[in-house]
């Protein structure tokens, strides 16, 4: 009977559930219908225009943002505080309808309590640390008023001279997905009328990261073949997990850019994929048309509604010309209707409609920014996300005594350890990689510093570096009066006599993240001279980097005992690094992205497919280069540990399976070493022969485990045929029967491997 009453007690909930759900989406239906009756065309497309018109006059004329808002023509706009978010709500709440504004932020990697940046964010492999730190940043972001994020970027990327590889989560389809929709769920929860969530919007829809030759905002051209299997896959996992609105991006599509692209924004986005939340431009992509060659401002914004647009950002296309477009019968009252009511949708999913101040409290925006939680958080992340890539002669972990010398011009950097796509960049909360030591370290360390170098002396990138778009963002690098030779000779005269020389070097935040894309990628060679003069002195050296994306670093993997890959670790950036350093943590982090040996591999992923003549050492006319191997510097999935640990053979329980069968891979992986540590155990599958050609491997599971010294334990993973499924040459997603391989291992190259057969 308890069975009985618990069953009908579940029954009963999930109905009511559905119930409220189906009752508050006929309310929502109701409402807006009646809302959008009430409404001139003026403030239908209204609506549909974002402009940041806390940046000075909007629509090209003297009208301020606040008047704009007044006259129902911005139904979007940015607010980075309370205040400002404030005055936006009030004048909304002055306009005829009182029709509230939505308020739109890139909060990419937090809002005030920064996490490392997101590439950094994905080598902690834990999605339920991704999760809470989307949550977090949430929680935040929405005391000060803002309600949506231009985030998560899924972008995938093979090509790491491309500036926002930063902001993804690197160049594997099936762990974007994952973490996709962890940092979706983070940030709308289970209610999005929840004061302290936030939409989602899902960028940049679509193929953005395969830009070619790694140059922001440029050509892309792939086969749908690549943008099913590729692509495309981590796009449709955050819209599954209920992302309410995604943005176009500013790349062509079959020769048409994105934002004009019925293919992409109608057929596969919503009859494909059944998304049903609104489409926002980037910023500016639809004038941007007109320079693809597309027509005027007035043909590329009926074309952009026709694709399925619904917002247009900072463009004016659509509050500019639609009205026009639709006298002259290019474009229909019904897909205005329909744009303004997707819009609409989402400000009511957020319960603006209920209170448009909502997400404005006073107490939360003076008590839940910046806690001690929340910076705890940041400090715990941002050990996991880093990367140990070398550790020869058991370097790492440092003892907390004698004399640490911290040289380099990251070493007291603070605005730089918070990375790309920081709106408020508060440095005052940030830890530099000094100051982590000196507190870690204890009263037994001496700590002694200098700067080095500068983080660039080649004039073409210090124009870059010192733009007023730097400035704007509190990056503008600063230059030294000194000649690098004079920053050299302080530094070896400070460190003459420290036991160890930690070296902090890499990219200024400005070096990676939106239009920030690197012909080399290598570190500066001011800073380059800097690593060698040091590494002359014959003193034990930790080379700690601190970048944006993956470098090429040949000289420095063969002349350098021990390498730390920190990226851009955000707020708790210094302490998190000495706690890795002195081993109160032990590195658990794994590239999610390969590191190449050069620039010339590019692009280079683990998951390519084969070709007819594999590499073969013995046979000159197989896939080669002449000067240096294939293989990368550093593969994807790669991490070292301050223990070790060894893999056992992999077990399945059966070699032979057909249909709806389940196949299970155990391993047993012990922990070797003499300190406790986690393992991120990866598990890959390979289908060698099929209908198109298909990747030499594909990862599609992994756990992470802690392990003691000397602790064994078996993990186990569940295969099904869901795992081998791909679009075929007709875009069908299925699995074909034949022989497979299961690989299973510390990164995607070094693997245990047993082969099974399936049958339909």
């Amino acid at each position: 009977m308890i069975g009985i009453s618990r069953y009908i007690v579940i029954v009963f909930s999930l109905c009511s559930t559905f119930c409220i759900g189906q009752n508050r989406t006929t309310q929502m239906d109701r409402f807006i219908s009646k809302l959008l009756n009430q409404m001139t065309l003026e403030e239908k497309l209204g609506q549909m225009n974002l402009s940041s018109g806390s940046l000075g006059a909007v629509l090209g004329g003297g009208e301020s943002a606040s008047e704009a808002i007044r006259n129902g023509k911005i139904g979007a706009t940015g607010g980075f505080s309370y205040g400002a978010v404030k005055k936006i709500q009030d004048a909304a709440q002055e306009s005829r309808l009182k029709i509230p504004v939505l308020i739109g932020m890139d909060v990419i990697h937090g809002y005030k309590t920064i996490f490392p940046i997101p590439l950094g964010l994905s080598c902690c492999w834990d999605l339920d640390l991704i999760e809470q730190s989307a949550h977090i940043a949430a929680t935040e972001a929405s005391a000060a008023g803002v309600c949506w994020t231009y985030s998560p970027m899924v972008d995938i990327s093979r090509d790491p001279r491309w500036g926002r590889v930063s902001e993804g989560s690197g160049e594997d389809p099936w762990w974007a997905a994952q973490v996709a929709k962890a940092m979706v769920r983070g940030y709308q929860g289970d209610d999005l009328t929840k004061n302290n969530t936030i939409m989602a919007c899902v960028k940049h829809i679509a193929l953005y990261g395969a830009g070619e030759a790694g140059r922001d905002y440029n050509t892309v051209d792939m086969s749908h073949l690549s943008m099913f299997n590729d692509y495309f896959p981590s796009y449709k996992a955050a819209f599954d997990a209920g992302a309410g609105s995604g943005m176009s991006s500013f790349n062509l599509i079959d020769g048409i850019p994105a934002t004009g692209s019925e293919w992409m924004m109608t057929e596969v986005l919503r009859n494909r994929w059944g998304f049903k939340g609104f489409v926002v431009t980037d910023y500016t992509s639809i004038p941007e048309m007109t320079n693809h060659g597309l027509g005027d401002l007035k043909t590329v914004s009926a074309l952009a509604l026709n694709a399925g647009i619904d917002m247009d950002m900072q463009g004016n296309g659509f509050i500019g010309t639609l009205k026009e477009s639709l006298v002259e019968g290019k474009i229909t009252m019904a897909q205005i209707d329909q744009a303004c009511r997707r819009i609409l949708e989402a400000k009511y999913k957020l319960g603006l409609f209920d209170d448009p101040y909502r997400y404005l409290n006073p107490e939360r925006w003076k008590n839940e920014i910046l806690t001690k939680e929340h910076l705890d958080f940041a400090r715990s992340i941002a050990t996991r996300s880093m990367v140990l890539l070398k550790n020869e002669k058991n370097t790492l972990p440092l003892q907390k005594k004698g004399k640490i010398a911290v040289i380099g011009p990251f070493a007291e950097a603070k605005a730089d350890m918070l990375g790309a796509w920081v709106l408020i960049r508060d440095t005052k909360p940030v830890s530099s990689v000094v100051e982590g030591i000196q507190q870690v370290g204890g009263e037994n360390v001496e700590v002694v510093t200098a700067k080095g170098a500068n983080i660039t002396d080649d004039s073409y990138l210090k124009k870059s570096l010192n733009s007023p778009f730097a400035a704007f963002m509190g990056v503008k690098m600063e230059e030294e009066s000194r000649t690098p030779e004079e920053m050299i000779e302080e530094a070896l005269r400070v460190s003459a006599d420290a036991d160890v020389i930690v070296v902090v070097l890499g990219e200024s935040s400005a070096m990676s993240g939106e239009a920030s894309s690197r012909a080399e990628i290598d570190i500066p060679q001011s800073q380059r001279d800097l690593l060698k003069a040091l590494v002359n002195t014959k003193k034990t050296i930790v080379l700690v980097l601190v970048n944006g994306r993956p470098l090429t670093l040949n000289w420095e993997a063969e002349n350098v005992p021990s390498i730390l890959e920190v990226w851009a670790p955000g707020t708790e950036a210094g302490n998190a690094i000495a706690d890795v350093l002195f081993g109160d943590y032990n590195p658990s982090g794994k590239l999610t992205m390969t590191f190449p040996m050069s620039v010339g591999q590019i692009p280079l992923y683990y998951n390519h497919k084969n070709t007819g003549r594999p590499f073969n050492e013995k046979n000159k006319f197989t896939t080669q280069y002449l000067d240096i191997p294939n293989e990368p510097l550093f593969p994807f999935g790669f991490g070292l540990s301050y223990t070790t640990f060894e893999y056992g053979p992999i077990a399945l329980n059966k070699t032979e399976l057909k249909g709806n069968d389940k196949l299970t891979a155990t391993v047993t992986v012990a922990n070797t070493g003499n300190v406790l540590g986690e393992e991120v155990v990866q598990l890959y599958i390979v289908d060698p022969v099929a209908t198109i050609s298909r990747p030499v491997k594909e990862l599609k599971n992994f756990k992470k485990v802690k392990l003691q010294p000397g602790e064994k334990r078996e993990i186990v993973f569940e295969v099904t045929t869901e795992d081998l499924k791909f679009y075929n040459s007709e875009l069908i997603y299925d699995w074909e029967p034949g022989e497979f391989e299961v690989q299973i291992g510390t990164n995607s190259r070094d693997v245990n491997r047993t082969k099974f057969s399936w049958k339909k």
